[in-house]
């Protein structure tokens, strides 16, 4: 049987992660190199785009621009990095309204090192985003489990009383 046809089971299932798919769930699936390979990827990408920052800034230095539109350009890349960083370390701890995320869509992609960074540290710790899975996954399996339970017995005594 393929994954297409194969029956699934009654019941809630877990939602996939990004990199990791389900293996967060009993950490199977080589869970812990996954982890690591995400940390590390996303900190070696993360210096690789503050290595091309930094040409782009020396370009601006060639040009001379100004020292207004320098101070402007360092400030808004660190200040969107910053309020980045922190909004995605949050995202994995707590869902976000889709429409403040829509708008933050910009901010986000100029704060691009501070989401690198965040995806790094919390690989450390556990799959990004897992916390967050988990209790839902596991808020869901109280509430099917009582569902059930709510539903045991015969149905057609039940009808006569």
């Amino acid at each position: 049987m393929t994954d297409s046809t194969r029956p699934t089971a009654p019941g809630p299932h877990p939602e996939p992660i990004r990199f990791f798919g389900t293996t967060w769930l009993d950490h199977s699936g080589h869970y812990g190199l996954r982890r690591a390979g995400v940390a590390a990827g996303s900190l070696a990408l993360a210096v690789a785009c503050a290595v091309l920052l930094r040409i782009g800034y020396q370009g601006m230095a060639l040009a001379e621009v100004g020292r207004l539109i320098n101070v402007l350009v360092v400030g808004m890349f660190a200040i969107c990095t910053a309020i980045a960083f922190g909004r995605t370390l949050r995202s994995f701890t707590k869902r976000e309204d889709p429409e403040r995320r829509q708008s933050l869509r910009g901010l986000m992609a100029i704060g691009f090192l501070g989401v690198l960074v965040a995806w790094s540290v919390r690989s450390l710790r556990e799959a990004p985003g897992e916390g967050l899975h988990r209790a839902e996954y596991e808020e869901a399996v109280a509430r099917a489990t009582r569902r059930r339970a709510r539903r045991t017995g015969h149905p057609g005594r039940r009808a006569g009383r």
